[in-house]
This record gives structure tokens, C-alpha cells and sequence, in this order.
């Protein structure tokens, strides 16, 4: 069988090849005439999978390495008999990683280093919201949950209306699927009536889509003091962001939240799984798809006067890295996304020196314990 894989998936070179022929493509190089003897396309969000693309192709499977799949025309392909497999959950842990991460650099910013007791909404409780609720309550936060299709599915105890959790959270982080259509659409759904809603003094984060919130309202709610600080991951227009909200943004980033080498891996392997299971095919170095060790996999606590979970945490990841970058070249998005320095997340660190009581904690993290 025949498979075109974009050339920025990584882990992937070496493991297909026994049992398939593969091409590597840039993004650009995802042309009709490329992918037209394909069998199956391994693709991520920026390869945009049209009827343009797909008309006249062999592909019988698309897979992408992303939790999301707005850049496949799921419509055209079902109604053509191409199956598509996205990644549910696989960067999950690795945006979790991110938003808490960056939270912390804001609190060291203003002279703390811990969360706790600091109340965060989390709208859209799925495979992200859950893994930034799991790492919040660990840190002691108060955790406000919004998420209608869920609320309406398994009742409303444990959810609040969003009118309300803006108006109670200290931080508000979107996580969410994008979507235009249905009882729940989330384009724009940060607006200009959301954030006037928001108790003063707000944090904001965007992780998910960037169209989920309006560029305009959110910097209008910057300049009147609503929203204090703003955590900036994924914006509309995408490369072309908006130098405004760059400049206004505590910390900004090229969409490379869920962009961890362990989530990479993973939705790697899940690709190569869903591969495997639809064309009958074995991949027998699947099991070699895992990303190296940390240069520095031993973290001691002894290392911190204070807030040692906190400060451990950050070890594994420091978002101000990316966001210089960024600041430095904005005109570069699109090339510090692909040429991103992907982090390892807590499961991949060793700590030293924990008290039996930070144990528990660093255990239910992630951490491994020495």
C-alpha cells in the first residue's frame, strides 16, 4: 500500500516503512497530483484536506495527528467513502502541561509561585478540560466547570451555566472544539457580551481554536481592565496574527501547546493504529515510536527555597522560551511551530528529595519518584 505523510510528523520515519511504501510532503506539497495513488494520507491541521485535494485520489483513509479535524472536509469525505481518524486526547496531558505552566509564570510575575486558591474556569470539559482540571485541583485551585453538551448529556450537577462561571472565576481557559454549526457553536464565542460578563481582573487563555474568540472584544476587554492578564496560544488568521493582541498578551505562543514530545509520539502511534486496523496491515516497530529522554530527567527538590511542586512543575516546561521567540519574529510563526523544541512532560522526570507529603502529589501528577 501507498501512504503520503506529512514530513513535519515526527517519530515516524523508519517505522512504516517495512510495510509500506511512504512519501513525505510539506504542507505545500499536498497537491491533487502527490496524494492521487495514495492509500492513506497521514496528515496534521495544516494540511487542509479539500475536495480540491481529494477528487479523482485513491485515498481510502485520512488520519491526523490532532485532536482536531476542521482542516478535513468530513461532509465530502463520507459522502465519497473515504473514512478519516482523528487523535482524540493525544496532546491532552501536553496542553494541560502548558496552560498550568503558564499560569505559574504569570503568579512569579507578580511575586508568587502557587495557585492555590486561585478559582479556574474551565469551558469545555473533554479530554483537554479534564487533564487542566486534574493538574488544578492537584495545585490546590477551585475548579468551575462549563460544558452544555456534557451537562446535557449527564445532567447539570457539576456544571455551572457560563454566565455564571464568568462571573465567579479568576481565570477562564477555553477548551473547546471549533465548530460553526449545531446546537453549540463555538466561533466566537469569547465576544464582546462574554467578556463584559467576566469579573474584572480576569486571566484569559486560548488554547483550543482561535476563532473561538473574538480578537477585537478580547482587546477591548484588555484596554478597559476586564481582563488582566491573557495567555495567548491560538489565534484567528493564523499565521497572520494580530500584532495587537501579541503585544497586549502576558504570554503568546505559535500554537505549539499540545505540541509535547510525548503527545507527538502518541498521536503517532495513533495514526499508525488506525492504519493498521483499517487496511489489515502490521507495523511491527510501532513499538519504537517514542520520543528521547530529557537532556536533564532528574529534577531535586532541593534545588527550591519554596513552592517546590510549582517550581518542579516548570522544570518541564517554561513557556517564556517560545514566547521570546515569538515577539522577536512574529513574521516566523509558522517556522518556530514546525521548528518547536517539543518538551517532555512530567512522566518522562525523576524527583529527587520529595517529602513523603509532596510525594502523593508529584506521584498523582506524573512525576516518577527517586
Amino acid at each position: 500500500m501507498r501512504i503520503v505523510a506529512d514530513t513535519t510528523i515526527p517519530f515516524l520515519k523508519g517505522v512504516v516503512e517495512p510495510s509500506a511504501d511512504v512519501v513525505y510532503l510539506p504542507a505545500k506539497g499536498f497537491t491533487p497530483e502527490a496524494i492521487k495513488d495514495a492509500d492513506a494520507l497521514i496528515v496534521r491541521s495544516i494540511d487542509k484536506c479539500t475536495p480540491q485535494l481529494l477528487r479523482d485520489s485513491k485515498v481510502k483513509l485520512i488520519t491526523t495527528a490532532t485532536i482536531g479535524f476542521d482542516h478535513i472536509d468530513t461532509h465530502y469525505c463520507e459522502a465519497n467513502g473515504i473514512a478519516w481518524r482523528n487523535a482524540p486526547g493525544c496532546n491532552a496531558p501536553s496542553v494541560a502541561q502548558y496552560v498550568i505552566s503558564s499560569l505559574l509564570v504569570l503568579e512569579q510575575r507578580e511575586g508568587n509561585a502557587s495557585l492555590k486558591g486561585k478559582s479556574i474556569g474551565i469551558i469545555g470539559v473533554g479530554h483537554v478540560g479534564k487533564q487542566v482540571e486534574r493538574l488544578a485541583m492537584l495545585l490546590g485551585m477551585r475548579v468551575l466547570r462549563n460544558d452544555p453538551p456534557r451537562a446535557e448529556k449527564e445532567g447539570s450537577n457539576g456544571f455551572l451555566p457560563l454566565d455564571d462561571l464568568l462571573g465567579e472565576a479568576d481565570i477562564v481557559t477555553l477548551h473547546v472544539p471549533f465548530t460553526r454549526e449545531g446546537k453549540y457553536p463555538t466561533f466566537h464565542l469569547a465576544d464582546k457580551a462574554f467578556f463584559e460578563k467576566m469579573k474584572p481582573g480576569c486571566w484569559f487563555v486560548n488554547s483550543c481554536r482561535g476563532s473561538v474568540h473574538d480578537t477585537t472584544a478580547l482587546l477591548d476587554a484588555c484596554r478597559t481592565g476586564i481582563v488582566k492578564e491573557t495567555i495567548i496560544d491560538c489565534w484567528e488568521n493564523e499565521p497572520d496574527i494580530d500584532m495587537d493582541l501579541l503585544q497586549t498578551s502576558s504570554i503568546a505562543s505559535p500554537h505549539i501547546a499540545g505540541f509535547s514530545a510525548d503527545g507527538k509520539a502518541t498521536a503517532t502511534r495513533m495514526c499508525l493504529e488506525a492504519i493498521s486496523s483499517f487496511f489489515s496491515i502490521h507495523f511491527e516497530h510501532l513499538s519504537e515510536v517514542v520520543p528521547p529522554s530529557p537532556e536533564n530527567p532528574i529534577i531535586d527538590l532541593n534545588d527550591f527555597d519554596h513552592h517546590r511542586i510549582e517550581q518542579a512543575f516548570l522544570r518541564t516546561f517554561n513557556p517564556e522560551v517560545i514566547d521570546h521567540k515569538l515577539r522577536n519574529e512574529p513574521s516566523s510563526f509558522e517556522y518556530l511551530r514546525n521548528h518547536y523544541d517539543h518538551p517532555r512532560e512530567p512522566k518522562a522526570y525523576q524527583i529527587a528529595h520529595a517529602t513523603l507529603e509532596e510525594q502523593e502529589t508529584l506521584q498523582k501528577i506524573g512525576f516518577q519518584i527517586i
